[in-house]
């Protein structure tokens, strides 16, 4: 009697073929969120994060302006609808943002001369600027950047079709501005080359030239014909004053310059997440401002076709409420006075009450959020991993991050880990 035989047929599956994605590489770490990422993960109560570019109040928390929950208030009260915007935004923003950066009394203003649109921000403004130079500014696409510049300034115009070179504006033995090699270096730039300069607080240093090094500047921007594109991320809370921190672009205007300029509301009215900004253009006159506009809105139409309306609504009524527009300058005013306070009490702290090694003054004549402290990357490495204080490698940190909770600690840490005992 035969047995039965139990046949298993075992399916083959079939084999997975090679992604159309496998050739990707992994692209670096971005420096800021992986400090943020580090500092989440840190469960230790002393850990301060000085890495994130945003405003903290004096508990560490972040700060919505009395005056943007005013103007949400009335926006909402008028019950707007959720129309798509213009390619170029909302007009009775851009308009005031034009007016607050260049004046009301500046020509260009006063002759509307200035083609303008609104942005997805100060990044987008770059984005936009970077793009319309490419495509019809008549000389040498290449844009000289300070060095060191906002990280995010060279892939921008990089992307946008540009040339990106560098000029020296950061000297680390003074942790100062290196004025004579700036001027050398857009000196010996070839005429009519695009030149980015930061309006006010420059970002990451927070070294800015003085009046009259501004007013040196313009001079041999014009002596070379270069052309000036303003990056203005900080008007009003880098003094406190938002005239004063519109200085440079308004004595270039002055000076007869053609700018291009991107402005940002995320830092001086605390609009982070609603993106709210603006890129114009000087021209000269009417008709050629209307061609330039034409030519905005073919450079946007494909990359977004337009900007959201919510936070361009809220900064639009604060600037055009002779009410709200006073009370936002003394908030903005108040954020930037909080800042050079805690600039203040380090300095006292490091210099007079700890003895710190090495010249400090640096801390508080730089000018804004963030200051370049002159720490190594040996010393920020040591402050993350035993004193859980988080910045980027290169020693620049973000000084809305301190506050009298915490600058103590950070103080007699940073001390400890100059003198080598961390």
């Amino acid at each position: 009697m035969l047995s039965a035989v139990r046949v298993v047929t075992r399916t083959r599956l079939p084999l997975r073929p090679v992604s159309t994605w496998s050739h990707v590489p992994a692209g670096p770490p971005d420096p800021i969120l992986g400090v943020t990422e580090a500092f989440k993960a840190d469960k230790d109560p002393r850990k301060i994060n000085l890495g994130v570019g945003a405003y903290r109040n004096e508990h560490g928390k972040p700060y919505v302006l009395p005056s943007v929950k005013k103007a949400e208030e009335l926006i909402n009260s008028a019950k707007p609808d959720k129309e798509y915007l213009p390619i170029t935004g909302l007009p009775e923003f851009t308009k005031a943002a034009t007016k607050l950066a260049y004046s009301a009394e500046s020509i260009p203003y006063a002759e509307n001369t200035i083609a303008v649109t609104q942005s997805i921000s100060g990044t987008g403004a770059l984005r936009i600027g970077g793009a319309f130079l490419a495509r019809f500014y008549p000389h040498a696409k290449t844009i000289y950047l300070p060095i060191p510049s906002w990280g995010n300034h060279t892939p921008i115009f990089r992307d946008s079709g540009l040339e990106v070179r560098g000029y020296r504006y950061f000297d680390k033995k003074t942790v100062g501005l290196d004025f004579s090699g700036l001027k050398e270096d857009l000196r010996n730039a070839p005429e009519q080359s695009i030149v980015l300069l930061h309006a006010c607080a420059h970002n990451p240093t927070g070294v800015d030239p003085t009046l009259g090094q501004w007013k040196e500047i313009s001079d041999l921007v014009k002596e070379k014909k270069l052309f000036p594109f303003f990056d203005m991320a900080y008007q009003g809370f880098a003094s406190g004053s938002t005239t004063r921190d519109a200085f440079a672009v308004r004595h270039f205007i002055k000076e007869g310059h053609q700018i291009a300029l991107a402005q940002s509301f995320a830092k001086n009215m605390g609009l982070y997440g609603e993106r709210v900004g603006a890129f114009s253009l000087t021209t000269s006159d009417p008709a050629e401002k209307a061609r330039v506009d034409s030519q905005l809105k073919i450079v946007i139409r494909p990359m977004y076709s337009n900007p959201p309306i919510h936070g361009a609504r809220i900064a639009e009524t604060i600037l055009n409420s002779p009410e709200l527009y006073a009370q936002w300058e003394d908030e903005v005013k108040g954020m930037a006075d909080r800042i050079i306070s805690m600039r203040d009490r380090l300095y006292d702290t490091l210099v007079k009450d700890l003895d710190t090694p090495g010249e400090w003054g640096h801390i508080k004549s730089q000018i804004g959020m963030f200051s370049f402290t002159g720490l190594t990357p040996p010393q920020t490495k040591a402050l993350a991993e035993k004193a859980h204080i988080y910045m980027t490698a290169d020693g620049r940190i973000s000084m809305a991050g301190l506050n009298n909770g915490n600058i103590e600690y950070f103080a007699e840490s940073v001390s400890t880990a100059v003198k080598g005992k961390l």
